[in-house]
């Protein structure tokens, strides 16, 4: 039995690895690249923009069409990418690649920024109401009804309902219940029945209920992670220019061997820095735009803006905090990796048991956190292809996973869920880049008005000339 499931865990990971090889690497970064020529670097001319929309302006005044306020609408797609990628994923690509592949996760997120603001702006132009009068949108919608694309549009529905109960729900979990397990003695059938309590009381109500809890817990959470992140690079911040120093030159050099660290080279660096930084942002993934679709906006440009600051704030503030404080504390060299070893780094940079117990807390939050988002788009996947009465038993079974995850072995869960996730953006991915004349449209007629609104504005209303 034993030799069955090696040599199945060795057939899931050849297919993981064929899936997310080269090819796949080159179609989403190649994807983020394009759409930063043709929106001519949007988002860095209009970051600040984005930035307050979504942060200090939050919604938009008056009535409009949508379920949740922009604020909540980038909290839940937060919720759903700050989660153990940015704990775990970090430390894993710091390991293999070396400090340069922090860089190259900077570089991911920003190309993928363009890649976030195309998903949100075609998912909010073809976004549909139910019959309960509650948005729906999507890869699935904009693949559908903006391209005619049904069995396309149907087959990302399928890979996304299947990816929820993988890495949004089983996977996140099961790494709840071995850190509070590990951190407070709790055994895990007790982790997972109050998770599982927690999970359902918040996704039964569906995503209005969602929207208000995340946007209550992805601030604080974040906020925990950065200050505990900040107090160490501060009590070090001789040290932070050399840290610096050395994720620049190891992104174009190769990293020598050192102490538990095996050496990597530029190419290494590279694959590792953007397959980890893909997987954290899931810039592309197309998960992201079916909670956008759910936001209080007339014009899809207004809530794509501030969708695109999701990989911002992701990869670019979060991950750069996890890498930094591993690069900067040395123990990137130690031989440990994963979650185990940004809470060494964590420990080493803070006195007493203060940083393990910053980063037990914050992997708490952030799996829990990823659980309530991806239950969101795993249900709008399965209405999509069974229709409206599935939702309510998709929570219920959803919410009665989580114990069942919190409670069994892995081994193969995390290779089927890199799987599904890579066939879901394939088709997001053809999607976006058919209808990114769509996305220069919108954009342009959106920027066009906000220019006329302002001159009309300074100018004052024009008069008819007199008749002679």
């Amino acid at each position: 039995m034993s030799n069955l499931l090696q040599n199945l865990e060795a057939i899931i990971g050849q297919i993981g690895g064929w899936i997310w090889g080269l090819p796949m690497i080159i179609l989403l970064v190649g994807t983020g690249l394009f759409l930063t020529f043709i929106l001519r670097g949007l988002q860095f001319r209009k970051l600040a923009h984005a930035l307050y929309l979504g942060l200090i302006k939050r919604k938009e005044p008056g009535d409009q069409p949508g379920d949740i306020s922009h604020f909540q609408a980038l909290m839940t797609a937060l919720s759903a990418t700050v989660g153990t990628g940015n704990i775990a994923g970090v430390a894993t690509a710091i390991t293999v690649g070396g400090p340069g592949a922090l860089f190259w996760m900077w570089v991911t997120g920003l190309v993928g920024m363009a890649t976030k603001y195309a998903e949100a702006v075609l998912a909010v132009k073809y976004r549909v109401k139910d019959k309960a009068g509650n948005m729906c949108g999507g890869p699935m919608y904009y693949i559908s009804r903006g391209l005619g694309w049904k069995k396309l549009a149907k087959s990302f529905a399928f890979f996304g309902a299947i990816a929820a109960f993988g890495a949004g729900n089983l996977v996140q979990s099961n790494s709840v219940a071995a850190v509070i397990d590990a951190n407070f003695g709790i055994p895990t059938i007790v982790t997972g029945f109050v998770l599982m309590v927690a999970t359902g009381a918040v996704i039964i109500g569906g995503i209005k209920s969602i929207g208000r809890i995340t946007g209550l817990l992805v601030p604080i959470m974040i906020v925990f992670y950065i200050f505990g992140a900040l107090a160490i690079l501060l009590l070090n911040i001789d040290q932070v220019p050399a840290a610096l120093a050395l994720v620049f030159e190891s992104a174009f050099n190769p990293t020598a061997a050192s102490g538990g660290f095996l050496g990597a080279g530029v190419m290494q660096a590279l694959r590792m820095g953007v397959a980890r930084g893909i997987f954290s942002n899931e810039s592309g993934l197309g998960t992201a735009p079916i909670a956008a679709a759910a936001a209080k906006t007339k014009h899809p440009v207004t809530q794509a803006l501030i969708s695109m600051t999701q990989t911002f704030i992701d990869t670019i503030v979060v991950c750069s905090m996890t890498g930094l404080v591993i690069i900067m504390t040395g123990t990137w060299t130690s031989g440990t990796t994963g979650a185990a070893l940004t809470s060494n780094a964590f420990q080493a940079g803070l006195p007493g048991t203060w940083g393990s117990l910053i980063v037990a807390i914050s992997l708490v939050l952030f799996a829990y956190s990823t659980i309530v988002g991806w239950s969101y788009y795993g249900e709008k996947s399965i209405e999509y292809l069974l229709g409206e009465k599935s939702v309510k038993p998709y929570r219920i079974i959803f919410a009665a996973v989580v114990w069942v995850g919190a409670t069994m072995k892995l081994s193969l869960v995390w290779g089927l869920s890199d799987i599904f996730n890579g066939l879901m953006a394939f088709p997001n991915l053809v999607g976006i880049i058919a209808l990114s004349p769509i996305v220069v449209k919108e954009t342009r007629s959106y920027f066009a008005s906000k220019t006329a609104a302002l001159e009309q504005e300074v100018v004052g209303p024009q008069t008819a000339a007199p008749k002679a």
